[in-house]
């Protein structure tokens, strides 16, 4: 994903509340950085440790910094830090700028772009935009549910029965995310965010009855816009999984964006409830969320009394009376 100074003046609602100052000037520069820093070392001089692709804040230190230069001491410090080509240039607080800024960026094709919020609140609002616009991203052959407010991904071969699956899911009051294409995006180092196409808009394809609108079928609590992925669940014929896990010592994870998830590895037969399968997955994994193991317990009660039963057969064994 691209983005320009252009898509953060035209962001709806206007979070950010910009006006270009050099009109049409780099608006369709695309920005290479989604980091934000302040120019103020740079202004002052000090180069070596300088990074020009960042985003630059010119706050009221900065600008008041640059008022209280002489013209040729202004035009110096900002002919230094122009010299870098920054993709683009902020000014907070609706504060006057220099006019030689405006001059030498328009001359260098910088846009400038002007916010009336402070500082502070600039970067806190700006941050989230920059982070999500360049977020890794990649897309999922799956179906996406929200199971107990756990994001079940379920993955395996075409016609396997994902959508059928997600269907009775919608149906016992669960809520579909996305089907057959799920766009996953990665925030931070470690959460994975899937959602589905804006021309699927929570349609699902079933075999044998086509296309259906989940939403207008089943309201609009069945559906929601995006959810964070936690618990692959990988659907198999039972002749490729039947000699899956059945303890739940030994668990399985999957990498989506070098995140790792858990997996489940399922396998289909007939007559298997699937649906109250994923139900369980997913409650599962919240009472592992919460601390509580099921089969990591059940294995300690078990060699515990095994310990227990060993001592007795060794103290009757020395019984002698």
């Amino acid at each position: 994903m691209t983005l320009r100074p252009r898509d953060l003046l035209a962001r709806r609602g206007d979070p950010l509340q910009l006006e270009s100052l050099t009109g049409e000037q780099g608006l369709d520069r695309p920005l290479p950085d989604q980091d934000v820093a302040s120019p103020g070392l740079v202004l002052a001089g000090y180069t070596d440790r300088f990074v020009p692709g960042r985003l630059h804040v010119l706050g009221e230190t900065e600008i008041a910094y640059l008022q209280s230069l002489s013209e040729d001491a202004r035009k110096q410090s900002l002919e230094t830090f122009l010299s870098f080509e920054p993709p683009c240039l902020f000014v907070t607080k609706a504060q006057d700028v220099p006019a030689e800024l405006l001059s030498m960026a328009k001359q260098r094709g910088i846009p400038v772009l002007r916010s009336k919020l402070k500082t502070g609140e600039f970067y806190r609002r700006i941050k989230p935009i920059l982070e999500d616009a360049f977020a890794p991203r990649t897309t999922l052959h799956g179906s996406l549910a929200d199971v107990y407010g756990v994001g079940l991904l379920f993955t395996g071969r075409s016609g396997i029965g994902k959508s059928e699956c997600v269907l009775d899911l919608v149906e016992r009051g669960h809520r579909l995310v996305a089907d057959d294409i799920v766009l996953v995006s990665r925030k931070g180092n470690d959460i994975l965010i899937g959602q589905g196409h804006e021309l699927a808009a929570h349609h699902m394809e079933i075999r044998g009855v086509g296309l259906i609108d989940v939403k207008a079928l089943f309201g609009i609590r069945s559906v929601r816009a995006q959810k964070r992925i936690e618990v692959v669940v990988q659907l198999e014929d039972w002749e490729k999984a039947k000699d899956a896990e059945r303890t739940g010592l030994s668990r399985q994870e999957t990498t989506i964006l070098e995140v790792k998830v858990p997996k489940v590895v399922v396998g289909l037969n007939p007559g298997k409830n699937l649906t109250v399968i994923s139900e369980v997955v997913a409650m599962a994994h919240l009472l592992r969320m919460t601390g509580v193991d099921i089969a990591t317990a059940f294995n300690d009660r078990l060699i515990k009394r095994m310990m227990e039963q060993r001592g007795l057969r060794e103290y009757l064994a020395e019984d002698y009376e």
